[in-house]
């Protein structure tokens, strides 16, 4: 029976990415999800379902094939939960946060995980990379996958750690031009203003990546049976990731902080430099408007007033001192 169910084609759902069985690390049937509880029961079987937002109805589908506890199919009907790791019974509930970069946003979707004996179960919500890859990878390498339930959990929670990476890539092209231009000139208001939101995605990204050290550090510990010993070295790797990630997350916030206070530095000096050459204008200017000043009074008995070459005489004054006046403050770096 088992042979020909394995030829039987599994018409799709709404709402189910893939429903499969696997044996020895081998895909041996692609099951409703009415039966996939029948075959997780079996030795030596695990049951590995993929839900893309799917329905309350079909979430209860699943709940009543593995005996699901409430609270954790409450928590897969709504997401924006807080990355955790919740042990129900035999079972576990894990919650991680997906990045991708969109329109050059940030943008989280969520993945909500049950595991437990011969089975796993992965809830996908919002915008995230589908797990069709991890699957046909892994069905590549029968040996590992024939590790179990919790090595498909292993390979899911890399893998969303993994690709975290080329957003951080993609960020970090775009702050090396900002540093590059950001000591030529001031940033205007838009650049600010994205300037902002790359540090506000950058701190929402590390909020998302960090407590998953917690969850895999909960996953290494012999408190739960659902995963076995030698599985532990995989989540600490997995671990070494994520503080690559957090690693990557804050050199790049502190580069961003950088450039600009660079550019209001840049911005002071330029409004500086501008005062200092309005300064020196002024200060040169005011020779000529203060002798005009005083020779527009009209009195009679004044200096030089009667004499043949007075008139020359108050012009070249006036030339000599601006041109001194200039030759200091262009020799102080004012002008």
């Amino acid at each position: 029976m088992d042979h020909v169910r394995k030829f039987e084609p599994v018409a799709p759902e709404e709402g189910i990415v893939a429903s499969s069985v696997y044996t020895a690390g081998r895909r041996i049937a692609d099951i409703p999800i009415e039966e996939a509880g029948a075959w997780a029961a079996k030795d030596g079987h695990v049951v590995w379902i993929g839900l893309l937002e799917p329905s309350r109805e079909l979430l209860l589908r699943v709940q009543a094939q593995f005996s699901l506890h409430d609270l954790a199919i409450e928590d897969a009907e709504h997401p924006h939960q807080r990355p955790k790791l919740e042990q129900y019974g035999d079972a576990l509930f894990i919650v991680a946060r997906t990045a991708q970069l969109i329109e050059r946003r940030v943008i989280f979707g969520e993945t909500h995980l049950f595991v437990g004996k011969g089975y796993i179960v992965s809830v996908r919500h919002g915008p995230s990379t589908s797990y069709a890859s991890v699957r046909q990878h892994w069905e590549s390498c029968p040996h590992s996958l024939a590790k179990g339930e919790d090595f498909v959990l292993y390979a899911i929670l890399d893998f969303i750690v993994d690709n975290y990476m080329p957003v951080l890539e993609q960020l970090e092209y775009e702050v090396e031009e900002i540093e590059d231009k950001v000591l030529l000139k001031p940033m205007t208001g838009p650049e600010i203003e994205r300037l902002y939101m790359m540090r506000r995605d950058l701190l929402r990204l590390r909020n998302a990546a960090l407590p998953l050290v917690e969850v895999c550090r909960r996953l290494t510990s012999s408190d739960l049976p659902q995963i076995q010993a030698a599985m532990h070295p995989l989540f600490r790797d997995v671990t070494d990731h994520i503080r690559t990630v957090q690693e990557k997350i804050d050199s790049l916030r502190e580069v961003l902080a950088f450039a600009f206070e660079a550019s209001l530095l840049v911005g002071q000096s330029q409004e500086t430099a501008i005062s200092k050459k309005l300064a020196s204008w002024a200060a040169i200017l005011a020779v000529p408007t203060a002798l005009a000043g005083i020779y527009g009074m009209n009195f009679s008995d004044m200096p030089e007033l009667r004499m043949e070459y007075g008139y020359p005489m108050v012009l070249t004054a006036i030339v000599a001192t601006c041109s001194f006046l200039y030759w200091r403050f262009r020799k102080n770096g004012w002008l």
